[in-house]
C-alpha cells in the first residue's frame, strides 16, 4: 500500500502522524511511505530521519494526497484539505465528526473512507487511540488552568497549591474518565483541593481508592455540579460520549454562580464542549471571557507538547495502521472488531451511530459496507 503523511496545517499543530520508527516498520513490510517535506520537524524529526529508514519525501501536500491510498494524520482535515480527499481513499486520523456538520458533509461528499481514532473501541470499552491524547490533555488542563489563574493572565490571582496558612485552589473536574483521572492526579500533586464528579458509582469507588486524600469524589447530578462550581477556582470539563456530542453540563446562567476570574478549561471542546459558552480556540489565542469567567478551549491541546504527544499517539495508532496497510480497510475491519468501530463515514454514507444522531443523518449499518 502507498501511505501518505502530510504536514499538519491546523494552527500551531506540530504533531506528526508517523515517526521514523513507524515508517521503517511499514517500509520493511513492503509498503511505500510518502512524507511531506518537514512533516515531522515540529516534533523534532527531520526529513533525513525519514529518508534514512526508507521513507520518501515529497515537496507538497498535493503530491502526498494524490499518490497515497491511505492518508495518516493527527487532526481532522480542515477546509483547505477537503478538495484533496478522494473517493475510496482511506483517511486515518482524529475526526470528531459530531462537533462539525460541515466536516462530516465534506467527507461524505468526497467518497473517502474515514477511520476515526476516537471511536476505535476495545471490548472492555477502552478507547485505545484516544487514551494517550486524553492523558496528555488531562495533565495539560491543570497546567494551563494554573497558569491562567494568575492575575497577569486574567485569572483570580490564586496559586493552585496555596501556601502554609492560605488555602489551595478549589479544582472541580467534570468526568472521571481518562482525562479526569489524569487531571486529578496533577491537580492533587500540585496541592489543590480537588472534587471530581462522575455518574458511575463504580468509577467513583475506583477513583476514591487510587487518588490522593485531597481528592473528593462526588456523584454527578445537576445539584452537585452547581454546588461544586460555585466554590471552584478552576473547572475542568472532562466528559465524553464516544463519537457523540458532549452533554452540556454548565449553562450560561450557571456562570453567575462562579467566582469572578475563575477559569474553565473544557477538554471536551473537541466533541462540542460540556459548557454552553465554550467554543474552540487556538494556541495563539487560547482564552476569552464570558460573564467574568475565563474560558480556555484549545481544541488541540496536546499539540502544545508535540514531542511527547507524537510519541504517545503513534505508539497507539501504528498497530492499527499496520493492519489497514496489510489487509486493506475492509478486510482489516472484518478481522478486528475494535477497528471496525473506527469506521465513521464510508463512500458518502454515515456508518457510526453517534455521528448520524448528531445531525439526524441516515445511518447505514456498518456491516453493509464490509
Amino acid at each position: 500500500m502507498i501511505i501518505g503523511v502530510p504536514k499538519e496545517i491546523k494552527t500551531n499543530e506540530s504533531r506528526v502522524a508517523l515517526v521514523p520508527a513507524g515508517v521503517e516498520l511499514l517500509v520493511g513490510l513492503g509498503h511505500t511511505v510518502y512524507c511531506e517535506q518537514n512533516a515531522g520537524s515540529g516534533s523534532g524529526f527531520a526529513d533525513e530521519d525519514y529518508e534514512r529508514v526508507g521513507g520518501k519525501i515529497l515537496a507538497t501536500a498535493d503530491e502526498v494526497w494524490t499518490q497515497a491510498d491511505m492518508i495518516i494524520k493527527v487532526k481532522e482535515p480542515i477546509a483547505g484539505e477537503w478538495p484533496k480527499m478522494r473517493s475510496g481513499q482511506v483517511i486515518y486520523t482524529y475526526f470528531h465528526f459530531a462537533a462539525s456538520e460541515e466536516l462530516t458533509r465534506a467527507v461524505m461528499d468526497s467518497g473517502a473512507v474515514a477511520v476515526a481514532y476516537e471511536t476505535v473501541e476495545l471490548s472492555s470499552g477502552e478507547l485505545p487511540l484516544l487514551t494517550p491524547m486524553s492523558e496528555v490533555a488531562g495533565r495539560m488542563a491543570v497546567q494551563e488552568g494554573a497558569k491562567y489563574l494568575e492575575k497577569v493572565h486574567g485569572g483570580r490571582g490564586v496559586l493552585l497549591g496555596g501556601v502554609p496558612g492560605v488555602a489551595p485552589a478549589e479544582v472541580v473536574i467534570l468526568g472521571g474518565g481518562v482525562v479526569g483521572i489524569n487531571a486529578a492526579k496533577i491537580a492533587a500533586g500540585m496541592g489543590g483541593h480537588v472534587v471530581i464528579l462522575d455518574i458511575s458509582l463504580d468509577r467513583l469507588r475506583y477513583l476514591d481508592d487510587v487518588l490522593a486524600t485531597n481528592v473528593d469524589t462526588v456523584y454527578s447530578n445537576r445539584h452537585n455540579i452547581l454546588d461544586a462550581v460555585s466554590r471552584a477556582d478552576l473547572v475542568i470539563g472532562a466528559v465524553l460520549l464516544t463519537g457523540a456530542k458532549a452533554p452540556r453540563l454548565l449553562r450560561r446562567e450557571d456562570l453567575s454562580l462562579m467566582k469572578p476570574g475563575a477559569v474553565i478549561v473544557d477538554v471536551a471542546v473537541d466533541q462540542g464542549g460540556c459548557v454552553e459558552t465554550i467554543h474552540p480556540t487556538t494556541h495563539e489565542n487560547p482564552t476569552y471571557f464570558v460573564d467574568g469567567i475565563l474560558h480556555y478551549a484549545v481544541a488541540n491541546m496536546p499539540g502544545g507538547v508535540p514531542r511527547t504527544s507524537t510519541l504517545a499517539l503513534t505508539n497507539a495508532t501504528l498497530p492499527y495502521a499496520l493492519k489497514l496497510a496489510r489487509h486493506g480497510w475492509q478486510e482489516a475491519c472484518r478481522l478486528d472488531a475494535s477497528l471496525k468501530l473506527g469506521l465513521n463515514v464510508v463512500g458518502g454514507q454515515v456508518v457510526y451511530p453517534g455521528v448520524a444522531e448528531a445531525f439526524d443523518f441516515p445511518l447505514t449499518p456498518v456491516d453493509t459496507v464490509l
